[in-house]
């Protein structure tokens, strides 16, 4: 299975820490050998790394891991194949583009028999189950809301209803950003902490990493971390339940909504 990694915050801040960890399970702590991705949102841009060799080899990880590149909102994904091959083009996280805005996606999990019908709007360029997933979600979100973006309380609403459908089909733990908001749905296995004043040190679980954040942050920042295991040994992470859609932003959680799939779809075959 796949890992995810996420971070929303309510002000600019780096990954690196976490990624740290992150990273070391590409290969070294863990067996997710088939690629790494990770996509940050800065104002309206993405700066987008991918890489098909393990993140734990790879040299463009490295360069994340010393870049502290500073965002609101970061997806990263360490990949064990199920479905398309081991190539550029099939590792997350996926972005495409909806009202004006980059989306970005990343799942962990297996969709099994999953055909939905997609009309050419957004299309997948690689062959997973994921990218697939994540066009289908977009063509959706068009065609409920059209041209206009709708408000969080609405877009919210109907990811719930989109998620608890596709879900039916498998394991669908995702992360889904705008770059304002962070949705995170737990389909089998996720995880999240909250940091904020009062800061501590706090120690990797991967690495032998250890850091004061009372020393690199402020007593107004908040950042939560969403990981599919808890990445550090001294935090209290909660797990999310499973089939709960969770809404981040400014780093706190804005809302939860918890659906259990049923038994069938009408996205399969």
């Amino acid at each position: 299975m796949c890992q995810l990694l996420g971070m929303n915050c309510n002000t600019p801040t780096d990954i690196c820490f976490s990624f740290t960890g992150f990273q070391a399970r590409g290969g070294l702590t863990d067996e997710h050998q088939d690629g790494w991705g990770i996509a940050f949102f800065e104002g309206k841009g993405v700066r987008q790394f991918l890489d098909s060799q393990a993140s734990a080899q790879s040299p463009i990880a490295e360069l994340v891991k010393n870049y502290p590149i500073k965002s609101m909102n970061v997806i990263s994904h360490i990949r064990k194949a199920t479905q398309g091959q081991i190539s550029l083009e099939n590792t997350h996280p996926f972005m495409r583009e909806l009202w004006g805005r980059y989306w970005i996606f990343a799942h962990n999990g297996n969709l099994k028999n999953f055909r939905p019908s997609l009309e050419g709007t957004f299309l997948p360029v690689g062959n997973t189950d994921s990218e697939l997933a994540f066009c289908f979600m977009m063509q959706e979100l068009r065609k409920k809301f059209g041209n206009r973006e709708p408000s969080d309380e609405l877009l919210f609403d109907f990811l719930a209803e989109l998620t608890a459908e596709i879900g039916k089909l498998g394991e669908f733990n995702f992360l889904l950003s705008n770059g304002r908001a962070l949705f995170a749905h737990s389909s089998t296995q996720l995880t999240y902490v909250i940091r904020q004043a009062p800061f501590k040190k706090v120690s990797l679980k991967d690495r032998e990493l250890k850091v004061d954040f009372s020393e690199v942050t402020t007593p107004d920042d908040c950042v939560a971390v969403i990981a599919s295991l808890p990445l550090t040994e001294d935090e209290s992470w909660q797990t999310m339940q499973s089939g709960s859609l969770w809404w981040f932003e400014n780093g706190r959680v804005q809302r939860c909504s918890v659906t259990v799939p049923g038994p069938e779809s009408s996205y399969g075959t």
